[in-house]
């Protein structure tokens, strides 16, 4: 079979203990969390949650089966599946010193992304995009002068006129 990365969207009730039954079920079957995303929504009752793993068709079929058994699961979404559109932010801390502050300036403006701290050898870099795209920035500027990553994980939609609401 088949793996390939998968973005799950998942519509929960914004109750104690429901993230964790979502992880469980993940951890009980043995499959890997790539990424995990959760915020309330519109409604203060409901919380989205987004997650990336990869599994072959039918391992990602019976992780939704399961998904949609939980209390906690009010709709839930594989955005893979459809046109959709996704992003993760990222803040990359640098090692910037010499003619090195040049370059990485260069390769910032190059992604689109912002210097949002200084010092006199460090630059702390914000740069959205797709996964992807932050990976090819970490190889763009080499791993050598990364000092610190942190990513936030996938957060996608649908496009158009399709929504996940209850």
């Amino acid at each position: 079979m088949n793996k390939r990365r998968r973005i799950i969207s998942v519509l929960m009730e914004n109750e104690p203990g429901a993230l964790s039954r979502v992880v469980g079920l993940f951890s009980q079957r043995g499959y890997n969390i790539e990424s995990l995303n959760v915020a309330p929504t519109e409604d203060d009752s409901l919380s989205r949650l987004t997650l990336t793993s990869v599994g072959d068709d039918l391992a990602i079929e019976q992780i939704t089966k399961n998904l949609n058994k939980l209390i906690d699961v009010v709709k839930l979404v594989d955005l893979s599946e459809g046109s959709h559109i996704e992003r993760e932010l990222m803040m990359i801390k640098v090692r910037a010193t010499g003619s090195m502050r040049e370059e990485v300036k260069r390769s910032v403006d190059i992604f689109r992304g912002q210097i949002i701290d200084v010092t006199q050898s460090t630059y702390t870099i914000q740069l959205l995009g797709n996964s992807e795209k932050l990976s090819a920035f970490i190889d763009a500027v080499g791993e050598t002068i990364v000092l610190e990553v942190v990513r936030t994980g996938v957060s996608g939609i649908s496009r158009g006129e399709k929504i996940l609401k209850l």
